[in-house]
């Protein structure tokens, strides 16, 4: 019923894309599905963590600069060719997520919060004053759009396409790691750490794959989005887009792999929508979040879900 089920999400979500993509001619509709796609790819990594392992991260920002400015750098400094840099930029977040996981990952609740928080920090300093090799402050711009071979892929409806292909292999990724032996220790730790240690799990080992897994995700966005956008600078990768990818997870539904999708969809449409209140970006985040945490604190997607079941239940129940 499962495989079935993640089937027909499989297939609802590609012939949408399909659709909009054969159907509609709006430059503009094409960048926004684009955007969404690289949302969900970050989301879905940080449900990974968050959702399933039950780890906190507020520094996720950090690999998907890392990912953008690898792969900027190499284009940019070296003349490199997209392909040659995706390697690098997925080799350069995974590696750094290693390096910080190993120690950051042993604090617990708040501390590890802060820990991740101090490292997303760190980073965007670098980004910002590492001017001869990222540009500063003013950014990097010259990055070369994504290519396979002599073949360009513009931005627009074939790179949507790219996209939200990559997304789908994700999903499938993710899918298929969280019903493995590993899912299943991660979803013992997210219940209690000392239980999955007492029953044999190594919960360092766990910790630290899911968190190189969710950096790898967030390069591979910041990837995506470098050689979308041909530009990058430090304020695309600070603290609010954190708390932006956060918050999707949350909204979204954690431990919900679809709900990464309807979180991310959510948040990047929702500035869209709300242009006024452009000023206060952060107060409507922390009271979106603030009020699915306290109605719906299994996230939107699960939540609407179970609205829907206590209403065909009721329906069912006057019937009879």
């Amino acid at each position: 019923m499962r495989v079935l089920a993640n089937v027909i999400g499989y297939l609802l979500v590609g012939s949408a894309i399909l659709a909009v993509g054969l159907w509609v001619d709006n430059y503009y509709y094409f960048q926004l599905l684009t955007f969404i796609g690289i949302n969900t790819l970050l989301a879905v990594g940080l449900n990974m963590l968050m959702g399933y392992a039950g780890q906190i991260s507020l520094g996720h920002a950090a690999f998907y600069g890392l990912g953008a400015y690898t792969t900027g750098i190499l284009g940019v400094h070296l003349g490199w060719p997209p392909l040659v840099t995706l390697p690098c930029a997925l080799l350069v977040s995974g590696l750094v997520a290693w390096l910080v996981g190993r120690p950051t990952l042993k604090l617990h609740g708040y501390y590890l919060g802060m820990g991740t928080l101090g490292v997303g920090m760190i980073v965007h300093v670098l980004f910002r004053e590492w001017s001869s090799l990222t540009g500063g402050p003013s950014g990097l711009p010259g990055i070369p759009t994504l290519s396979l071979g002599p073949l360009e892929i513009p931005g627009g409806r074939p790179y949507m396409f790219v996209v939200w292909g990559v997304v789908l292999v994700s999903f499938a990724m993710c899918q298929r790691l969280v019903h493995s032996r590993v899912g299943r220790a991660l979803r013992a730790i997210h219940f209690s750490e000392q239980a999955a240690a007492a029953v044999g799990v190594d919960t360092a080992r766990a910790k630290l794959q899911v968190f190189v897994f969710a950096g790898v995700l967030a390069g591979l966005a910041g990837f995506l989005y470098a050689h979308m956008v041909t530009f990058v600078s430090p304020s695309s990768f600070g603290f609010l887009v954190s708390v932006r990818i956060v918050a999707m997870v949350v909204i979204g539904g954690m431990a919900s792999i679809w709900g990464s999708l309807f979180g991310a969809s959510l948040l990047t449409m929702l500035p869209e929508w709300l242009h006024v209140f452009s000023e206060y970006e952060v107060l409507v985040y922390g009271l979106i979040l603030v009020v699915v945490m306290i109605f719906f604190p299994q996230g939107l997607t699960r939540g609407m879900l179970d609205l829907y079941e206590r209403a065909r239940r009721g329906k069912t129940g006057s019937g009879s």
